[in-house]
């Protein structure tokens, strides 16, 4: 028991110390360490952190890095190209500001399904939106959380074939691809999409009604962020779109049609240790962006302002997020080495002992709570109990393209409450506070997302993986 609490006093302190603003890098070995301090396994500190938070560590990297790597240098293509501008343009021009709640939550969703970053996004969209939302008299405080679906929700966790690191993270684990249990995806994307611009729609009606306006902001006057997209080249819609359908499309001739015929016998005699089966999904994700960033480059020759800094920055961007992640990860494999750990996985497993969904819905999204990070959270999840929800599947006979599904999109409900630093940093671009936005957010990435999660794992349970 002792061991038990000393792992909840750890997670406690990470969460309240990340919403503080610590840097998890730091975080994660120093609050892993506090826990087999307090578990009283003083004497194997030493070895647990060389040999088990450093080991899970540089596993994960070592599996992740071309995939966070790539998608940073493409998300900083698309945006130093006027790929990104473009696009959110173009939607502005055809939907205009009578529908700019759809228009944002479209361009947002429009480039995070094909590959950018959410940050990228979120700094591409702000002006844009921002303007939109003036010129309908909608408040400014429901641009966070119109930015915040279009990005944080259904193209990160459930459209099939989205590129994001949180689909691509149970891969190895479970042998599947980003493409897996597309039917109850597209289900669970609808319910998240429609339940929250619904949601919006009904907060702008009550503010039109209310007659309370956009509201008086004086730091828009002065907006650097809206000088650097002046700036910005703007392509033919057909050009910035291409390289979002390379993405997907690679992905998927990859995944289903090059990969299944193929024969592999060579490459497991020279390398043995190689299982395609549990590869095949990243090595097809990893092709189509390389193919996405080199077809950016391409359009580009000769009218880049300067392609070097863009690749350095895109590039120098992938390291923070990857090794925030793995440093979580590292956290997670010492506390499921402690004898404590033991009691938290029964209790997480036993809670529906007849179907292991609801069991790992659980873990994943609590784990993401107390992370504040989706992506951190599935990955503690995955490396410390991952191996025994496929166990649990294989003997309930859930297929493992399902438990995928549900862990991804488990992954995605409470990783936005308060201290999530993705949170934190819409509201920094947008220039607002949690008091004004943040109820909003959470609805739209919270409470819908978590009722998509309720419809696929029951739909799930009755007809299977679809």
């Amino acid at each position: 028991m002792g061991s038990t609490l000393a792992i909840l006093l750890s997670l406690l302190l990470l969460m309240y110390l990340a919403y503080r603003g610590i840097t998890v890098l730091l975080l994660a070995p120093v609050m892993a360490a506090l826990a087999v301090l307090l578990s009283g396994d003083v004497g194997f500190l030493l070895p647990i952190y060389t040999n088990t938070f450093m080991t899970a560590l540089s596993h994960y990297v070592l599996s992740f890095l071309p995939i966070f790597l790539l998608g940073a240098l493409f998300g900083q293509l698309m945006a130093d190209s006027g790929a990104a501008n473009s696009i959110a343009q173009y939607l502005v021009r055809r939907l205009g500001h009578k529908h700019a709640i759809a228009t944002v939550v479209a361009a947002c969703a429009i480039l995070t399904y094909g590959g950018v970053s959410l940050f990228v996004v979120a700094f591409a969209i702000y002006p844009i939106a921002k303007d939109l939302f003036r010129a309908a008299d909608i408040p400014k405080r429901l641009v966070p959380a119109s930015i915040a679906l279009g990005s944080f929700t259904f193209t990160m966790t459930a459209l099939p074939g989205t590129p994001s690191i949180q689909n691509a993270l149970p891969i190895p684990y479970y042998g599947t691809n980003v493409f897996a249990a597309p039917g109850l995806g597209i289900i669970g994307s609808i319910i998240m999409a429609a339940g929250g611009l619904w949601w919006l729609q009904s907060r702008a009606r009550k503010a039109a009604a209310a007659q309370e306006g956009y509201g008086e902001h004086p730091e828009d006057a002065v907006d650097a962020d809206d000088e650097e997209n002046e700036g910005l080249t703007i392509m033919p819609i057909a050009l910035a779109l291409l390289p979002l359908f390379l993405v997907i499309g690679v992905n998927a001739l990859f995944t289903y049609g090059i990969f299944p015929g193929h024969d592999f016998s060579a490459m497991i005699e020279k390398f043995p240790s190689v299982n395609p089966k549990n590869a095949v999904g990243l090595w097809a994700l990893i092709i189509a962006l390389v193919v996405a960033n080199a077809s950016l480059v391409l359009m580009r020759l000769g009218r880049w302002h300067n392609l070097r800094e863009s690749v350095n920055k895109g590039v120098f961007g992938f390291m923070l997020p990857l090794f925030n992640t793995a440093s979580e990860v590292g956290y997670g494999a010492v506390i499921a080495s402690l004898t404590g750990f033991v009691i938290i996985r029964d209790f997480v497993l036993n809670v529906t002992p007849g179907n292991p969904l609801v069991s790992e819905a659980i873990a994943m999204t609590t784990l993401a709570g107390i992370t504040g990070s989706s992506s951190g959270g599935l990955s503690i999840a995955l490396q410390t109990l991952g191996s025994t929800y496929l166990e649990m599947a294989h003997a309930a006979g859930i297929s493992p393209e399902l438990l995928h599904r549900v862990a991804v999109m488990s992954a995605g409900g409470l990783d936005t409450l308060p201290h999530c630093g993705a949170i934190i940093t819409l509201l920094s671009i947008c220039r607002l506070n949690h008091r004004q936005s943040y109820a909003n957010i959470a609805m739209v990435t919270m409470v819908w997302p978590m009722m998509a999660l309720v419809v696929v794992i029951a739909l799930g349970t009755m007809f299977g993986s679809f």
